[in-house]
Parts: C-alpha cells; structure tokens; sequence
C-alpha cells in the first residue's frame, strides 16, 4: 500500500471517529453547549484539558523552534508548562466556584459592570482570534502534506472538517471528541520518537536517549554541537540571546497561559470545586507525556537533518541534486515541496545543494574558495519538522501515517476548543449578555453556533497571511492574555480593592499597550509582506514583541490598582463576593449549587 493511501486511511478513520463522537454527544441546551452540562468526570477533562491545550504549536510547531535555536527555545516548555500549575493553583477552582459559562460573564459580575464585561469579551476576542490563526496555520501544514496539496487547500478542507463537529457539538460534542483526539496525537507523538531514539542511541525513552551515546560513543548533545558549529550555527545547548528576553517571554507564557479562556472554559465542566482540581492535575500527567519527549525530538531531528545534508561531514561536498531527486531517503523533501514549506536552488550549478549559515564569516571564506553562493536550502518552514521527522529517519509508512493523524488532532482540538470560547463570547456575553438580554435559549444556542461559523471563516481568512511560525504566532495570544485577561481575573479573586473603573481602566491599558508594541514592531496588517516573523530589532532595548505580555500585564495591574484607588469604593456585597469565594471549601459545592 503506498504511503498516500495509508494517509488517507489513518485520516480518514480518525476525522470518522470525531465526527461520529460529535453527533453522539450533540449539545441540545446552552449547557450543554457552554459547559457539557457540568456534568465530565475529572480524568476525562483532564484528557480533554490536555488535547485543548496542546495544540499545533506544541505538537508541529515547537519541538521544530526548539531543533533549530536550541536552548533558547526551552522557553516555551517552562513558560506554558509554568503557566498550567499557576491556572491549577490560583485560578481554575475559585473560577468554578463562581459557577459561571465563561470569563467574561465572571468579569462583569465580579466587577459589577457591563462594560467590564463588554471589554473582557474584546480582549478574548483579540486573544482568541490571534491564537486560533496559529491552528489554522497547523492544520493547512499537516493537510497539505499529507493530502499532498497546496496548503492554502489544506488550510481550507481543515476548517470543513471543525465545521462538521464543533458547530453542533458544542463543549459536550468537543469534550469527547478531545479525548479521542489526545489518544491520536500523544500516540502519535511519542511512537515515532521512540523509534529515533532507538536508532540514534538505542534508548527507547526518548527523553532519557536526549542525554544517551550515539553509536560511535559519542554523546548525542556533543555531536550535535560540533555538526551545526561546523555549519556556522550558535552552539545547540548555549543560549543565544538576551537573559532579560526569555525571563520576560517564560513569564509571558505563564501568566497567558492562566489567562487562555478556552482553557479556563473546561474547569466549567466538572460537577464540583474539587473536582476542578483535580481536574487540573490530571492534565499536568497528561501534557508532561508529551512536554518531556519534545526536547529529545527537536533534538534528534536536527541532528537527522544536519547528517541528511551533509552525509559525509562537513569537511566534504554537501548532497547532490540527483541524489535528492532519485534517492529514496530524500523521497520526502520532493513531496514536502509541493506544500511550498521546502525549497532548494542550486544557485551556483554545481550540482549541489549546500546548507549552511552564509552570514557566518569563517564559513563566507570557504564559500568564496568553494565558488558557493550562499545557503542553497532557500526554505525550510520549521513547523514541518515535527511531521517530516519520521520519513527524514527513514521509518515505516504507518508511522509516517499516524503522525499525519496526530498533527491534525492537535490542531484541530484547540481550535475548537477557542471557537467555542469565541462563540460564547459573542453569543452568551454579548448578545444574551448586553444586547438582547431576553433572548430565548433556542435562540441563544442558534446565535451560539452561528458565530461559532463565522469565526471559522476569520479564522480561515487570518490564517492565510499568519505573523510567523505556529507556535510564535500562539505566543502573541498567550502575550495578549496576560497583558489583557489574567490580571483581571487575579484581581477579581484575589483583592476587593479593584473596582469597576479601575478593573476596566487595567484592562485596555493591558491591552492596547502591547498591542501597540506588536503592531508598531511587526508592521503587520499595515505594510505589505512584512509578516516575516523575526524579532531582529526589538523596539525596547532586547524585549521582542512576544515577551511583551509581561510588561503588558504590569501596566494592567499598576493602572487599575492607581484608578481603583482614586474612585469610588467597591460595594460591600461585591466584597463579600469575592470572600465568599475564597474561602477554602475546596471540596464543598460550587455557589450556584453545582
């Protein structure tokens, strides 16, 4: 059976099995649809917590940032796997305690304002929107590929396909659906890297086999090092760049994590307050199954790319172009090319193809004196790395076939996961919520879904002209809520001093800050091809536009504390409100009797 029919048939089965979960667990209310009916037992939010939260970047995306920077990409592992433990601890409960459908209806509530929860629903609409265009970019890659069409084609049979199961399923449809989903991809995941990890040094863990001997005794770290130095590229274990930079963007990830309404959104789920915590435990168990092998994985498959490239060193000619277009260990760039992700150009006509870094001075010397001129691997998108990897090392079609099955589900879960996050926000914060407040709940649900499509389709337009790679693109959501959402939601549980004016003053202040920061640094949406996503030129000494939500969540913090203190007071039953919450019943119901 050739490799295109075993795609189609792991894809095929798994889009089956979404879609039929869907229509078995159709949501026929608004709670069913917002919250599952409260009703999902801890393991299974857990397990679906867990698909919700490991989307595209963490599946395609990261492990490809962190195989060509290295360290410095370390980043995104602590940054949102920090930022889990913050939302279990100090968020998820007291939220479930509140007993509400969605962030923004907790905002308004809590802080006795329309307008505060009309400016909570904006926020989760920039947050959510700009994360949901990373999913997009994920599945179009991954379809792409594996239906070997254009990705611009992928990116749109993909939206069909959350169309069909997310629009009627609402959160109880998607909840089961991301159980299935988390068993595809986590399978997916870590099959083949075990298998690379067998190969390369004959662990089959593949984090421990990370820190193994390669065959010729040597570390696998080590060599790795010594091949991408000798092609002119930084050290992989050293960090590259600025310590204040990656502090700020590991602590832009975590608060934006505790920030992410769609994830928040499944603590809503569950029956009781203790089972919200429990809840977030079992996602912690489910996420560190993957969270532990990217590392090895990124790893690896710089090391298989590097050694494809330059097969008999880097003291000796790099690979020919005949050898790429009839050996069959190359079979995988041609078809990879058709996507548009991989690019050759034999530019000086020497038959070769020549990879390496053409700024590094040793190495312009010896392509002066070897007559090459310049990088000849003129493209390779990282995010196809993760979804290459397998035919790169080589492993049987069935792999390379669940792989295309796993990328797919990750992508696919979270961005369900933010359309119904969206959805709700229009339909139950806005409309039911400010504009139509006698809405019936046939109609609210028909609102819900509507929007739900229509967020499909911004997604799908967005999602053709993304700010960079996948799991970049997600880092300006994740800075988007913590600068915007999570310290409000800090405040509301945390301190009765916060006011109304003073929580909405923090909020845009958040907001419009950072966006500032990423739009006047990007140019994005305003200048013409300029979403090259490069951060070369930070516009505030070394803080790219992806560590700003940190600083952005200060402003939020330091303005709404200063305008809280110079108007008025918070009422006295709003304080009470927030104690009540607070108090540590941990294992009692939730407020609104759940």
């Amino acid at each position: 059976m050739d490799q295109f029919t075993l795609n189609l048939l792991f894809v095929g089965a798994s889009f089956a099995l979404y879609i039929g979960i869907a229509i078995w667990a159709r949501a026929g209310s608004t709670s069913e649809f917002y919250a599952a009916g409260r009703g999902v037992h801890p393991v299974t939010n857990g397990m679906a917590t867990a698909a919700d939260w490991m989307s595209a970047a963490s599946f395609i995306s990261m492990a490809g940032l962190i195989a060509f920077t290295g360290y410095d990409n370390s980043s995104f592992l602590m940054g949102w796997t920090g930022g889990y433990v913050l939302l279990a601890l100090l968020l998820a409960p007291y939220l479930r305690k509140f007993g509400k459908f969605t962030v923004s209806e907790f905002i308004g509530d809590r802080f006795y304002s329309k307008t505060a929860r009309m400016v909570a629903v904006i926020c989760l609409l920039v947050a959510s929107i700009t994360y949901v265009i990373g999913q997009m970019q994920g599945v179009g890659i991954a379809f792409g590929r594996f239906l070997e069409i254009d990705a611009f084609w992928g990116l749109l049979i993909g939206s069909c396909v959350v169309f069909a199961y997310a629009v009627f399923g609402g959160m109880k449809g998607v909840t089961y659906t991301q159980v299935a989903q988390y068993c595809v991809l986590i399978t997916a995941y870590t099959i083949p890297a075990v298998f690379i990890s067998l190969q390369l040094t004959g662990n089959p863990i593949p984090a421990l086999g990370l820190f193994g001997t390669t065959e010729s005794g040597e570390p696998l770290l080590v060599k790795l090092n010594q091949i991408v130095t000798d092609l002119g590229f930084a050290e992989y274990t050293a960090a590259h760049g600025s310590t204040i930079n990656m502090v700020l963007f590991t602590l832009s990830l975590m608060i934006g994590t505790a920030g992410l309404p769609h994830v928040i959104m499944r603590f809503f789920t569950v029956p009781r307050v203790s089972d919200a915590r429990w809840s977030a435990g079992w996602t912690l168990v489910f996420i560190a199954l993957l969270y532990l092998t990217a590392p090895a994985v990124g790893a690896m498959a710089r090391l298989n790319i590097s050694e494809l490239m330059w097969p008999n060193g880097t003291d000796a000619a790099a690979v020919s172009v005949e050898q790429i277009e009839s050996d069959p260990e190359y079979a995988w760039m041609a078809t990879w090319q058709k996507t548009g992700l991989l690019g050759w150009e034999d530019k000086n006509g020497d038959g070769m193809i020549q990879y390496y870094n053409d700024k590094n001075a040793d190495l312009q010397a010896k392509a002066a004196e070897n007559g090459w001129e310049g990088n000849e691997l003129t493209n390779f998108n990282r995010d196809i790395l993760v979804l290459a990897n397998p035919e790169i090392a080589s492993l049987p079609g069935w792999v390379i076939g669940l792989v295309a099955a796993g990328g797919l589900a990750a992508a696919l879960s979270t961005a369900a996961g933010l359309l119904l996050a969206i959805s709700s926000a229009v339909s139950h914060d806005l409309l039911k919520g400010q504009l139509t407040p006698n809405m019936s709940e046939k109609s609210e649900l028909l609102a819900a879904r509507i929007s739900m499509a229509a967020a499909i389709v911004v997604a799908v337009l967005l999602g053709l002209n993304p700010p960079g790679f996948a799991a970049q693109t997600v880092a300006l959501a994740f800075g988007l809520a913590a600068a915007s959402i999570f310290p409000a939601l800090m405040m509301g549980i945390f301190s009765t001093r916060i006011n109304n004016v003073g929580a909405v003053a923090g909020m845009l202040a958040g907001l419009v800050v950072t966006l500032l920061y990423i739009f006047l640094h990007k140019g994005w949406f305003f200048i013409p091809d300029t979403n090259t996503f490069t951060d070369a030129d930070p516009l505030l000494g070394p803080i790219k536009s992806t560590s700003f939500g940190a600083i952005g969540a200060a402003v939020n913090f330091a303005v709404a504390y200063v305008v809280s203190g110079m108007t008025k007071e918070t009422p006295q039953e709003i304080k009470d409100l927030v104690e009540s919450v607070r108090i540590p019943r941990g294992s009692g119901v939730a407020v609104d009797g759940h």
